[in-house]
């Protein structure tokens, strides 16, 4: 019995893991735009790898490092990373099932690993008809994170070799990276409404207030994540 049962996790975890590989090469995309961009927040290296492994949050690490770059200061940077992660926070909560009843180390595990790629993954082998639950979401979401890492941290021990980055065209890398980020986030004709407001309300901020645009983001994201919340808005990738 318990030899089945850890066969069946063993093979759930290599499932998560050889799945998610086809979209672990989009995250390497934007995990190069990433290290070139902390690269110039003059994040060294091992920063770099410690921040990709402790936040694990790639479009949240690119906009508080860009706040960084642009000079808003450290705390602005925190809470606009932290505003436009809100979203994780229906991800995770539409986890329970997978969560429930896991020793604390587990659920902590999953909650770290959970991202858009390896949830959206999750929901879309369930409805091809293949079993798959938490240890393939933990499956898929180690190899995002070994990704995530390696590429960043490469990239910016490249950058660094770099007098003048820009002069290579590379900050427009980071521009494509987040356009495919935005793409990766769509899932259906739900989130119009969250976009929307998030749009409407930087756009509101920025042009007819004082306010710096960092905090027009946080705000606009927190709005986003209220719609979403409220409306139910946010459909699954399969939509």
């Amino acid at each position: 019995m318990l030899s089945n049962a850890s066969d069946r996790w063993h093979t759930e975890l290599w499932a998560g893991q050889r799945d998610i590989l086809p979209l672990a090469l989009g995250v390497a995309t934007y995990g190069l735009a990433f290290g070139v961009l902390a690269a110039q927040a003059d994040f060294g290296v091992f920063a770099t790898a410690v921040m990709g492994t402790t936040v694990f949050a790639g479009s949240a690490q690119i906009m508080a490092v860009q706040q960084l770059v642009a000079g808003a200061g450290v705390g602005a940077a925190v809470v606009a990373g932290a505003a436009l992660n809100l979203r994780l926070l229906l991800v995770t909560a539409s986890l329970r099932q997978e969560l429930r009843g896991r020793p604390a180390w587990q659920i902590l595990l999953g909650l770290h690993l959970a991202t858009d790629e390896n949830w959206a993954l999750l929901h879309a082998t369930r409805v091809a008809g293949r079993p798959a639950g938490y240890w393939f979401l933990v499956g898929g979401g180690l190899v995002l994170l070994a990704v995530w890492v390696v590429t960043t941290a490469t990239a910016a021990a490249f950058a660094q070799l770099i007098p003048d980055p820009d002069a290579l065209g590379l900050g427009f890398a980071f521009t494509a990276a987040f356009v495919a980020i935005l793409r990766n986030l769509w899932r259906g004709l739900g989130d119009v409404g969250p976009w929307g407001v998030s749009i409407a309300t930087t756009a509101g901020l920025i042009w007819l207030t004082s306010l710096p645009p960092a905090w027009a983001l946080v705000v606009a994201g927190i709005a986003g994540a209220a719609t979403a919340a409220v409306t139910g808005g946010g459909g699954h990738a399969d939509d």
